[in-house]
């Protein structure tokens, strides 16, 4: 049996991002029972080089978005990253969530081999296969995000745990 690109990323796409969100739900509900101001939260870093809490989310919904639609070979739908709220974080990953789950297994034949071109963060551009840029560059980059936004919310207090961060299988 062989594994496809697709399988190996729109589902895992799913189920963390989803996690995800729900996490971000008991960030809120931490937040309001316990009078924080949600900002606090949604501005919180484990370091002061790192993203807070908001652009963690964000950019963990970006790489789902764009890792999928590269290998998809569909052109990358844009977000505006004009996020303030819980609430419009877990907005911005049910647009994602509707967006992968719009793309179908057949969009991804051939993409081990598809040839994925990025300029992330320098002019530099890398050049993957397919297959490559899954699995060394877009879910490592993926988990680091997600990783991260669940630990600032662990880190502050916020009563969530393996399972939380797992999410439904």
């Amino acid at each position: 049996m062989t594994t496809t690109l697709y399988a190996t990323s729109i589902p895992v796409f799913t189920q963390m991002l989803g996690a995800l969100s729900q996490v971000l739900a008991k960030a809120e509900a931490h937040a309001t029972a316990r009078g924080i101001d949600p900002n606090a939260l949604l501005q919180a870093r484990l370091y002061p080089d790192m993203f807070p809490l908001l652009r963690q989310a964000c950019v963990a919904s970006d790489f789902a978005r764009s890792v999928s639609a590269r290998l998809a070979g569909v052109e990358v739908p844009a977000f505006e990253d004009n996020e303030q709220t819980f609430a419009d974080l877990r907005a911005r990953i049910d647009r994602t969530l509707s967006f992968i789950g719009s793309l179908m297994p057949a969009q991804f034949e051939g993409s081990d081999t598809r040839e994925i071109v990025t300029q992330a963060g320098t002019p530099k551009e890398k050049r993957f296969s397919g297959t490559s840029y899954l699995l060394n560059y877009g879910l490592p980059h993926f988990y680091f995000h997600t990783s991260a936004a669940y630990m600032i919310l662990r880190h502050n207090g916020v009563e969530v745990g393996k399972k939380d961060y797992i999410g439904t299988y």
